[in-house]
Protein backbone atom coordinates (compact mmCIF):
# COMPACT_ATOMS: atom_id res chain seq x y z
CA UNK A 1 0.00 0.00 0.00
CA UNK A 2 1.26 3.49 -0.78
CA UNK A 3 2.06 5.94 1.99
CA UNK A 4 -1.03 7.99 1.09
CA UNK A 5 -3.50 5.09 1.43
CA UNK A 6 -5.71 5.43 4.48
CA UNK A 7 -7.56 2.58 6.14
CA UNK A 8 -10.93 3.61 7.51
CA UNK A 9 -13.80 2.00 9.36
CA UNK A 10 -16.93 0.91 7.47
CA UNK A 11 -20.33 2.52 7.86
CA UNK A 12 -22.46 -0.47 6.82
CA UNK A 13 -22.15 -3.84 8.48
CA UNK A 14 -22.32 -5.98 5.34
CA UNK A 15 -18.61 -6.42 4.63
CA UNK A 16 -17.06 -9.89 4.68
CA UNK A 17 -14.32 -10.37 7.32
CA UNK A 18 -11.31 -10.08 4.99
CA UNK A 19 -12.55 -6.97 3.17
CA UNK A 20 -10.53 -3.79 3.62
CA UNK A 21 -11.28 -0.16 2.83
CA UNK A 22 -9.17 2.44 1.10
CA UNK A 23 -10.04 6.13 0.88
CA UNK A 24 -9.65 7.87 -2.46
CA UNK A 25 -7.93 11.24 -2.40
CA UNK A 26 -9.75 13.56 -4.75
CA UNK A 27 -9.80 13.53 -8.51
CA UNK A 28 -7.15 15.16 -10.67
CA UNK A 29 -6.38 18.12 -8.44
CA UNK A 30 -9.84 18.45 -6.88
CA UNK A 31 -10.88 17.33 -3.43
CA UNK A 32 -13.97 15.55 -4.81
CA UNK A 33 -14.54 12.41 -6.86
CA UNK A 34 -16.06 13.74 -10.08
CA UNK A 35 -18.83 11.57 -11.51
CA UNK A 36 -19.26 11.07 -15.25
CA UNK A 37 -22.63 12.80 -15.38
CA UNK A 38 -21.40 15.94 -13.67
CA UNK A 39 -22.10 15.43 -9.98
CA UNK A 40 -19.46 14.62 -7.39
CA UNK A 41 -18.83 12.83 -4.12
CA UNK A 42 -16.90 14.70 -1.42
CA UNK A 43 -15.55 11.47 0.06
CA UNK A 44 -15.16 8.02 -1.49
CA UNK A 45 -14.04 4.75 0.00
CA UNK A 46 -13.60 1.53 -1.94
CA UNK A 47 -13.86 -1.90 -0.38
CA UNK A 48 -11.49 -4.56 -1.66
CA UNK A 49 -9.87 -7.90 -0.96
CA UNK A 50 -6.48 -9.02 -2.22
CA UNK A 51 -4.55 -12.27 -2.65
CA UNK A 52 -0.98 -12.96 -3.60
CA UNK A 53 1.96 -10.57 -3.28
CA UNK A 54 2.71 -7.41 -5.20
CA UNK A 55 6.06 -7.75 -6.97
CA UNK A 56 8.93 -5.40 -6.23
CA UNK A 57 8.41 -3.74 -9.60
CA UNK A 58 4.61 -3.59 -9.11
CA UNK A 59 4.03 -5.26 -12.48
CA UNK A 60 1.93 -8.30 -11.53
CA UNK A 61 -1.36 -6.72 -10.39
CA UNK A 62 -4.69 -8.07 -11.67
CA UNK A 63 -7.86 -6.11 -10.99
CA UNK A 64 -11.18 -7.97 -10.85
CA UNK A 65 -14.55 -6.24 -11.23
CA UNK A 66 -17.71 -7.97 -9.98
CA UNK A 67 -21.21 -8.35 -11.31
CA UNK A 68 -24.09 -6.42 -9.78
CA UNK A 69 -24.58 -8.43 -6.60
CA UNK A 70 -21.23 -9.83 -5.29
CA UNK A 71 -18.97 -8.36 -2.65
CA UNK A 72 -15.20 -8.15 -2.97
CA UNK A 73 -14.89 -11.64 -1.49
CA UNK A 74 -14.03 -13.40 -4.73
CA UNK A 75 -12.04 -16.21 -3.09
CA UNK A 76 -11.16 -17.57 0.32
CA UNK A 77 -8.16 -16.64 2.42
CA UNK A 78 -6.74 -17.38 5.86
CA UNK A 79 -8.62 -14.38 7.20
CA UNK A 80 -11.89 -15.50 5.62
CA UNK A 81 -11.91 -19.21 4.68
CA UNK A 82 -15.48 -19.11 3.37
CA UNK A 83 -15.72 -19.77 -0.38
CA UNK A 84 -15.75 -16.66 -2.54
CA UNK A 85 -18.05 -16.01 -5.45
CA UNK A 86 -15.26 -17.00 -7.92
CA UNK A 87 -13.53 -19.58 -5.77
CA UNK A 88 -12.60 -21.92 -8.60
CA UNK A 89 -10.96 -19.15 -10.63
CA UNK A 90 -8.68 -17.31 -8.19
CA UNK A 91 -6.03 -18.78 -5.90
CA UNK A 92 -2.72 -20.65 -5.78
CA UNK A 93 -2.37 -22.80 -8.90
CA UNK A 94 -5.79 -21.75 -10.20
CA UNK A 95 -6.42 -20.01 -13.55
CA UNK A 96 -5.75 -16.58 -12.04
CA UNK A 97 -2.78 -17.86 -10.07
CA UNK A 98 -2.05 -15.95 -6.86
CA UNK A 99 1.42 -17.53 -6.78
CA UNK A 100 2.16 -15.31 -9.80
CA UNK A 101 -0.24 -12.41 -9.54
CA UNK A 102 -1.30 -9.86 -6.96
CA UNK A 103 -5.06 -10.08 -7.39
CA UNK A 104 -7.40 -7.36 -6.15
CA UNK A 105 -11.18 -7.56 -6.32
CA UNK A 106 -13.02 -4.28 -5.69
CA UNK A 107 -16.55 -3.86 -4.49
CA UNK A 108 -18.26 -1.55 -6.98
CA UNK A 109 -18.84 2.07 -6.18
CA UNK A 110 -22.54 2.24 -5.27
CA UNK A 111 -22.64 -1.29 -3.87
CA UNK A 112 -23.49 -2.01 -0.26
CA UNK A 113 -20.52 -4.15 0.80
CA UNK A 114 -18.30 -1.32 2.01
CA UNK A 115 -17.75 1.01 -0.93
CA UNK A 116 -19.38 4.44 -0.89
CA UNK A 117 -23.03 3.95 -1.80
CA UNK A 118 -26.53 5.36 -1.26
CA UNK A 119 -26.52 4.05 2.31
CA UNK A 120 -23.26 5.83 3.15
CA UNK A 121 -23.26 9.03 5.17
CA UNK A 122 -23.09 12.25 3.16
CA UNK A 123 -20.47 14.31 5.04
CA UNK A 124 -22.17 17.52 3.92
CA UNK A 125 -25.46 16.62 5.62
CA UNK A 126 -24.56 14.04 8.24
CA UNK A 127 -27.32 11.77 6.89
CA UNK A 128 -27.40 8.87 4.48
CA UNK A 129 -27.43 9.78 0.79
CA UNK A 130 -30.39 7.50 0.04
CA UNK A 131 -31.86 8.59 -3.31
CA UNK A 132 -29.80 11.81 -3.22
CA UNK A 133 -26.76 9.77 -4.22
CA UNK A 134 -25.39 11.08 -7.55
CA UNK A 135 -26.36 9.30 -10.76
CA UNK A 136 -23.98 6.36 -11.10
CA UNK A 137 -22.37 5.04 -14.29
CA UNK A 138 -20.22 2.06 -15.16
CA UNK A 139 -17.45 4.53 -15.94
CA UNK A 140 -17.63 5.78 -12.33
CA UNK A 141 -17.27 2.21 -11.07
CA UNK A 142 -14.24 1.63 -13.30
CA UNK A 143 -12.65 4.93 -12.26
CA UNK A 144 -13.13 4.14 -8.57
CA UNK A 145 -11.36 0.83 -9.15
CA UNK A 146 -8.55 2.63 -10.98
CA UNK A 147 -8.10 5.20 -8.21
CA UNK A 148 -8.20 2.47 -5.55
CA UNK A 149 -5.34 0.64 -7.27
CA UNK A 150 -3.34 3.86 -7.37
CA UNK A 151 -3.90 4.29 -3.64
CA UNK A 152 -2.60 0.75 -3.19
CA UNK A 153 0.59 1.66 -5.03
CA UNK A 154 -0.27 0.24 -8.46
CA UNK A 155 -0.09 2.61 -11.44
CA UNK A 156 -0.14 -0.02 -14.19
CA UNK A 157 -2.09 -3.27 -14.30
CA UNK A 158 -1.02 -6.56 -15.77
CA UNK A 159 -4.67 -7.36 -16.44
CA UNK A 160 -8.23 -6.20 -15.82
CA UNK A 161 -10.90 -8.88 -15.57
CA UNK A 162 -14.68 -8.64 -15.27
CA UNK A 163 -17.81 -10.69 -15.81
CA UNK A 164 -21.41 -9.54 -16.39
CA UNK A 165 -21.58 -5.95 -15.08
CA UNK A 166 -17.89 -6.45 -14.34
CA UNK A 167 -17.36 -7.13 -18.04
CA UNK A 168 -18.80 -3.70 -18.74
CA UNK A 169 -16.60 -2.23 -16.00
CA UNK A 170 -13.48 -3.83 -17.50
CA UNK A 171 -14.34 -2.30 -20.88
CA UNK A 172 -14.93 1.08 -19.23
CA UNK A 173 -11.55 0.81 -17.52
CA UNK A 174 -9.77 0.08 -20.81
CA UNK A 175 -11.59 2.98 -22.50
CA UNK A 176 -10.77 5.52 -19.78
CA UNK A 177 -7.23 4.38 -18.98
CA UNK A 178 -6.07 2.69 -22.20
CA UNK A 179 -2.35 2.95 -21.46
CA UNK A 180 -2.55 1.71 -17.87
CA UNK A 181 -3.22 -2.00 -18.48
CA UNK A 182 -1.54 -4.73 -20.49
CA UNK A 183 -4.30 -7.34 -20.85
CA UNK A 184 -8.09 -7.25 -20.78
CA UNK A 185 -10.64 -9.98 -20.07
CA UNK A 186 -14.38 -9.43 -20.50
CA UNK A 187 -16.78 -12.31 -19.80
CA UNK A 188 -20.50 -12.26 -20.57
CA UNK A 189 -20.31 -8.49 -20.90
CA UNK A 190 -21.54 -6.04 -23.50
CA UNK A 191 -20.83 -2.73 -25.19
CA UNK A 192 -24.31 -1.64 -24.20
CA UNK A 193 -27.51 -3.22 -22.96
CA UNK A 194 -30.09 -4.41 -25.46
CA UNK A 195 -33.79 -3.50 -25.15
CA UNK A 196 -34.73 -6.81 -23.49
CA UNK A 197 -32.16 -6.34 -20.72
CA UNK A 198 -33.17 -2.70 -20.24
CA UNK A 199 -36.84 -3.66 -20.10
CA UNK A 200 -36.19 -6.37 -17.53
CA UNK A 201 -34.15 -4.13 -15.27
CA UNK A 202 -36.61 -1.25 -15.69
CA UNK A 203 -39.40 -3.53 -14.51
CA UNK A 204 -37.27 -4.72 -11.59
CA UNK A 205 -36.64 -1.15 -10.48
CA UNK A 206 -40.32 -0.27 -10.79
CA UNK A 207 -41.26 -3.26 -8.65
CA UNK A 208 -38.89 -2.02 -5.93
CA UNK A 209 -39.97 1.61 -6.06
CA UNK A 210 -43.65 0.64 -5.99
CA UNK A 211 -43.14 -1.09 -2.66
CA UNK A 212 -44.59 1.34 -0.04
CA UNK A 213 -41.62 0.59 2.21
CA UNK A 214 -39.20 2.12 -0.32
CA UNK A 215 -40.35 5.59 0.80
CA UNK A 216 -38.58 7.36 -2.08
CA UNK A 217 -35.33 5.74 -0.95
CA UNK A 218 -35.51 7.04 2.62
CA UNK A 219 -36.33 3.77 4.38
CA UNK A 220 -34.87 2.76 7.73
CA UNK A 221 -32.32 -0.10 7.79
CA UNK A 222 -34.80 -2.42 9.50
CA UNK A 223 -37.70 -1.37 7.25
CA UNK A 224 -36.32 -2.02 3.77
CA UNK A 225 -38.69 -2.67 0.83
CA UNK A 226 -38.12 -6.41 1.00
CA UNK A 227 -41.33 -7.47 -0.75
CA UNK A 228 -40.41 -5.43 -3.83
CA UNK A 229 -36.83 -6.64 -3.69
CA UNK A 230 -37.92 -10.30 -3.51
CA UNK A 231 -40.10 -9.93 -6.60
CA UNK A 232 -37.42 -7.99 -8.49
CA UNK A 233 -34.79 -10.58 -7.65
CA UNK A 234 -37.05 -13.42 -8.78
CA UNK A 235 -37.42 -11.74 -12.15
CA UNK A 236 -33.66 -11.28 -12.30
CA UNK A 237 -32.98 -14.92 -11.48
CA UNK A 238 -35.12 -15.98 -14.43
CA UNK A 239 -32.85 -13.99 -16.78
CA UNK A 240 -29.60 -15.26 -15.26
CA UNK A 241 -30.14 -18.85 -16.34
CA UNK A 242 -31.25 -20.47 -19.60
CA UNK A 243 -34.52 -22.26 -20.38
CA UNK A 244 -32.58 -25.48 -21.02
CA UNK A 245 -31.30 -25.51 -17.46
CA UNK A 246 -34.70 -24.75 -15.95
CA UNK A 247 -36.11 -27.69 -17.91
CA UNK A 248 -33.36 -30.12 -16.98
CA UNK A 249 -33.10 -29.05 -13.36
CA UNK A 250 -36.76 -28.81 -12.40
CA UNK A 251 -39.00 -29.99 -15.24
CA UNK A 252 -42.50 -29.84 -13.71
CA UNK A 253 -41.55 -31.28 -10.32
CA UNK A 254 -43.94 -30.40 -7.52
CA UNK A 255 -42.93 -29.46 -3.99
CA UNK A 256 -43.61 -31.97 -1.25
CA UNK A 257 -47.11 -31.44 0.21
CA UNK A 258 -45.55 -30.77 3.62
CA UNK A 259 -43.81 -27.70 2.18
CA UNK A 260 -46.91 -26.19 0.61
CA UNK A 261 -48.47 -23.22 2.31
CA UNK A 262 -52.19 -22.67 2.78
CA UNK A 263 -52.36 -19.45 0.79
CA UNK A 264 -54.20 -19.49 -2.50
CA UNK A 265 -51.94 -19.40 -5.57
CA UNK A 266 -48.97 -20.29 -3.36
CA UNK A 267 -45.90 -22.31 -4.28
CA UNK A 268 -46.76 -25.47 -6.16
CA UNK A 269 -43.65 -26.24 -8.24
CA UNK A 270 -40.01 -26.77 -7.28
CA UNK A 271 -38.88 -24.00 -9.60
CA UNK A 272 -41.10 -21.58 -7.65
CA UNK A 273 -39.57 -22.78 -4.42
CA UNK A 274 -36.07 -22.25 -5.82
CA UNK A 275 -36.84 -18.67 -6.86
CA UNK A 276 -38.46 -17.88 -3.53
CA UNK A 277 -35.58 -19.26 -1.45
CA UNK A 278 -32.84 -17.54 -3.42
CA UNK A 279 -34.66 -14.23 -3.67
CA UNK A 280 -35.18 -14.07 0.10
CA UNK A 281 -31.55 -15.04 0.66
CA UNK A 282 -30.43 -12.16 -1.57
CA UNK A 283 -32.59 -9.42 -0.06
CA UNK A 284 -31.39 -10.25 3.43
CA UNK A 285 -27.91 -9.10 2.39
CA UNK A 286 -28.39 -6.46 -0.33
CA UNK A 287 -29.50 -2.84 -0.11
CA UNK A 288 -32.43 -1.75 -2.26
CA UNK A 289 -31.00 1.65 -3.24
CA UNK A 290 -27.71 0.05 -4.28
CA UNK A 291 -29.70 -2.39 -6.40
CA UNK A 292 -31.49 0.48 -8.15
CA UNK A 293 -28.37 2.52 -8.82
CA UNK A 294 -26.25 -0.37 -10.10
CA UNK A 295 -29.09 -1.66 -12.26
CA UNK A 296 -29.53 1.75 -13.86
CA UNK A 297 -25.78 2.10 -14.43
CA UNK A 298 -25.85 -1.04 -16.56
CA UNK A 299 -28.61 0.43 -18.72
CA UNK A 300 -26.75 3.72 -19.17
CA UNK A 301 -23.45 2.21 -20.31
CA UNK A 302 -22.69 2.64 -24.01
CA UNK A 303 -19.25 2.21 -25.57
CA UNK A 304 -20.43 4.45 -28.44
CA UNK A 305 -20.26 7.43 -26.06
CA UNK A 306 -16.48 7.03 -26.13
CA UNK A 307 -16.03 7.66 -29.83
CA UNK A 308 -19.31 8.27 -31.62
CA UNK A 309 -19.91 4.61 -32.45
CA UNK A 310 -19.30 1.25 -30.83
CA UNK A 311 -16.45 0.44 -33.23
CA UNK A 312 -14.84 3.84 -32.71
CA UNK A 313 -15.02 3.35 -28.97
CA UNK A 314 -13.57 -0.16 -29.08
CA UNK A 315 -10.75 1.12 -31.30
CA UNK A 316 -9.53 3.12 -28.30
CA UNK A 317 -8.67 -0.05 -26.38
CA UNK A 318 -4.89 -0.49 -26.44
CA UNK A 319 -4.47 -3.75 -24.52
CA UNK A 320 -1.72 -6.05 -25.75
CA UNK A 321 -4.34 -8.77 -25.94
CA UNK A 322 -8.03 -8.97 -25.08
CA UNK A 323 -9.94 -12.13 -24.21
CA UNK A 324 -13.67 -12.03 -24.89
CA UNK A 325 -15.79 -14.89 -23.54
CA UNK A 326 -19.50 -15.46 -24.14
CA UNK A 327 -22.08 -18.16 -23.45
CA UNK A 328 -24.35 -19.38 -26.22
CA UNK A 329 -27.45 -19.63 -23.99
CA UNK A 330 -27.12 -16.19 -22.37
CA UNK A 331 -30.37 -14.26 -22.81
CA UNK A 332 -29.33 -11.23 -20.75
CA UNK A 333 -26.14 -10.47 -22.70
CA UNK A 334 -26.53 -12.68 -25.80
CA UNK A 335 -23.50 -14.20 -27.48
CA UNK A 336 -23.84 -11.70 -30.35
CA UNK A 337 -22.83 -8.95 -27.94
CA UNK A 338 -19.56 -10.65 -27.10
CA UNK A 339 -18.99 -11.19 -30.82
CA UNK A 340 -19.53 -7.46 -31.29
CA UNK A 341 -16.74 -6.72 -28.78
CA UNK A 342 -14.42 -9.14 -30.53
CA UNK A 343 -15.15 -7.81 -34.00
CA UNK A 344 -14.74 -4.18 -32.97
CA UNK A 345 -11.35 -4.75 -31.36
CA UNK A 346 -10.24 -7.05 -34.17
CA UNK A 347 -11.25 -4.53 -36.85
CA UNK A 348 -9.09 -1.96 -35.05
CA UNK A 349 -6.09 -4.22 -35.66
CA UNK A 350 -5.65 -5.22 -32.02
CA UNK A 351 -4.82 -8.68 -30.70
CA UNK A 352 -8.09 -10.22 -29.50
CA UNK A 353 -9.30 -13.75 -28.79
CA UNK A 354 -12.93 -14.88 -28.72
CA UNK A 355 -14.16 -17.95 -26.87
CA UNK A 356 -17.71 -19.21 -27.27
CA UNK A 357 -18.79 -21.38 -24.32
CA UNK A 358 -21.47 -24.01 -24.95
CA UNK A 359 -23.28 -24.21 -21.62
CA UNK A 360 -26.89 -24.62 -20.58
CA UNK A 361 -26.32 -22.38 -17.54
CA UNK A 362 -27.03 -19.11 -19.35
CA UNK A 363 -25.66 -15.78 -18.15
CA UNK A 364 -24.47 -17.11 -14.78
CA UNK A 365 -22.41 -19.91 -16.33
CA UNK A 366 -19.15 -18.14 -15.42
CA UNK A 367 -20.03 -18.62 -11.75
CA UNK A 368 -20.59 -22.37 -11.88
CA UNK A 369 -19.13 -23.96 -15.02
CA UNK A 370 -15.62 -24.52 -13.70
CA UNK A 371 -14.77 -27.22 -16.24
CA UNK A 372 -15.66 -24.94 -19.18
CA UNK A 373 -14.24 -21.62 -18.05
CA UNK A 374 -11.11 -22.68 -16.15
CA UNK A 375 -9.18 -24.01 -19.18
CA UNK A 376 -9.89 -20.85 -21.17
CA UNK A 377 -8.76 -18.47 -18.44
CA UNK A 378 -5.86 -20.70 -17.36
CA UNK A 379 -4.42 -20.74 -20.88
CA UNK A 380 -4.80 -16.99 -21.29
CA UNK A 381 -3.12 -16.13 -17.98
CA UNK A 382 -0.37 -18.70 -18.46
CA UNK A 383 0.68 -16.84 -21.61
CA UNK A 384 0.84 -13.33 -20.17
Amino acid sequence: MSSTAKEIHPIPNRMPPATRLVELHGDYGTTDFIMRRGESLPEVQVAYESWGKLSETHDNAVLVFTGLSPSAHACSSEEDPSPGWWEYMIGPGKPIDTNRFFVVCVNSLGSCFGSTSPNSINPKTGSQYCSDFPELTIEDIAKAGHHAMQELGVDHLRAVVGASMGGMSSLAYALQFPDELDYLVTISGACRSLPLAIAMRSLQREIVTCDPDWKSGCYEPDEEPKHGMVLARKLGLVTYRAAEEWNERFNRARVDPSRKGKEKFGIEFEVESYLDYNAHKFVDTFDANSYLYLSRAMDLFDVAEHGGSVNAGLAKIHAKKTLVVGVDTDILFPIQQQEEIYEGINNAGRNVQFERIASNKGHDAFLVDDELFSPVLAKFFAEI
